[in-house]
């Protein structure tokens, strides 16, 4: 759990983007721009760079450090509840058989036993079949005893997005009945081995006892109940020790003993193995649709983020097949008519101060990080084209397709054009092989570029 931050499972990470998305919702859009730029940075389908800007804000503003405390809180409620499962296991099987001073009417001891689990294990069948969600007493109660075990307001968002998200593939019905049945099973296998130690050391006799009915039906009740653990090596009383201790207490050892072996039996089979399973089937039903978990990216929280996150420049990079050659340019194809100097720089993060200091006649046409400003920067080139323009570029990034053909198309609309490699920022290192990448895709697109800021170039003419 510690290692959420270096390691996050992928449920971890659509856990998170849904908090992220249900807190936006309710407080607003989050500051995101050095999150989204990291995240078009990582690259990746529209649900990857989602999940990326959002486990940058997560981390940012404590949400992540709040799922970690949220995950502790929900371990100690387990832990609380499963305490409460073995002490009520184990008060069952004391009060069915109690201190042995009197004799053990063996059907009501059966009832104390598996009545309660019986009828909690045919409710949840009924749910399973028409409600659709089951355990949901249980699964509050663990909801509840986390947030307040985890002591932190910024998880507010966590338990309403886990529950989100599980809705989506309806995987609710499977973790809670994970819960259920493993608390019941904690339950009976504690109720089993308190009558395993109390048969042990105490004496009882088992009797039966009615008023209205005959020993016959009892017989048969026996005997049908006791068919399946009878399968199992569990002994079933004959037909005269049933009517014996119909009429009064057994004295035989072998009678105590088919009668206790006969009530363990009964509680292992009907009690205890169908928990067992129905708690496998749930765990196993919860980890497959779990791997198959994926963000609902139409969501309105996630649509309006395509912009930001997958501007169209990036997208032609990812959707079109990758051409044989690179796209041409060739300088000085604009009349004379072209004047002035810009500069531009194309998708720098917030570490970089920008502009830098200009020298007078040259404009800055700030940042390109959306699809709006790339437009808006072509529809202003192609009605004022300048003489010169200088694009400023962070060589840290890959040199994209889509990043190349905007290149292309700005300097076709200026008279010269010259790309600013940008040198790497104080405590960082530039990667020689993806600078190698960017000296060879501008040398294709016939771009001349620099590793020092051109700004008398951009001012006179020449350097």
């Amino acid at each position: 759990m510690e290692d959420l931050v270096t390691a996050p499972t992928p449920l971890d990470k659509r856990w998170l983007t849904e908090a992220v998305r249900l807190r936006e919702e309710h407080a607003g859009p989050l500051e995101d721009q050095e999150a989204n730029r990291r995240a078009r940075q990582q690259g990746g389908d529209l649900a990857a760079r989602i999940e990326t800007r959002a486990l940058w804000l997560a981390e940012r503003d404590g949400l992540a450090e709040a799922l970690r405390h949220w995950k502790q809180g929900a371990r100690l409620a387990l832990l609380a509840m499963m305490m409460l499962a073995v002490v009520s296991g184990a008060g069952l099987g004391l009060a069915a058989l109690g201190d042995g001073q009197r004799p053990v009417n063996v059907f009501w001891a059966l009832g104390s036993l598996l009545g309660l689990n019986l009828l909690m294990l045919i409710g949840w069948a009924g749910g399973l079949l028409f409600a659709g969600e089951q355990g949901a007493t249980l699964g509050r109660l663990w909801l509840w005893l986390s947030e307040r075990f985890a002591r932190d307001a910024k998880a507010a968002h966590l338990a309403p997005a886990l529950v989100v998200l599980l809705q989506r593939k309806r995987l609710n019905r499977w973790l809670l009945g994970a819960l259920v049945h493993g608390l019941w099973l904690l339950a009976m296998m504690a109720a089993v081995v308190m009558l395993l130690a109390l048969l042990a050391t105490r004496r009882y006799g088992f009797v039966w006892e009615t008023t209205l009915l005959a020993a016959e039906p009892f017989i048969t009740l026996t005997h049908i109940l006791g068919a399946l653990p009878s399968l199992l090596g569990f002994a079933v009383p004959d037909e005269a020790m049933i009517r014996a201790s119909g009429a009064t207490l057994p004295a035989l050892d072998i009678a105590r003993q088919a009668w206790a072996s006969w009530l363990l039996g009964e509680v292992l089979v009907y009690g205890l193995l169908p928990r067992l399973l129905l708690a496998l089937l749930c765990l196993w039903r919860w980890r497959q649709g779990r791997n198959r978990l994926q963000l609902d990216v139409s969501l309105p929280g996630y649509a309006h983020l395509r912009e930001a996150l997958m501007p169209s420049s990036e997208r032609l990079g990812v959707q079109d097949a990758a051409p044989e050659l690179l796209p041409e340019f060739h300088a000085g194809h604009l009349d004379a008519s072209a004047s002035g100097a810009v500069l531009v720089g194309l998708e720098l993060d917030d570490q970089r101060p920008w502009p830098p200091a200009l020298p007078a006649g040259v404009s800055d046409a700030g940042l390109l990080d959306s699809r709006e400003s790339r437009n808006k920067l072509l529809e202003q080139l192609s009605r004022f084209p300048p003489a010169r323009l200088a694009i400023a570029c962070d060589p840290r990034r890959s040199p994209d397709r889509g990043s190349l053909a905007l290149l292309a198309e700005l300097a076709r609309n200026a008279g010269a054009t010259r790309i600013w490699l940008l040198p790497a920022l104080t405590g960082q290192t530039l990667d020689r092989a993806r600078l190698s990448d960017w000296h060879e895709a501008l040398d294709r697109l016939g771009l001349p570029y620099a590793d020092s800021a051109p700004l008398n170039w951009l001012e006179q003419g020449h350097d």
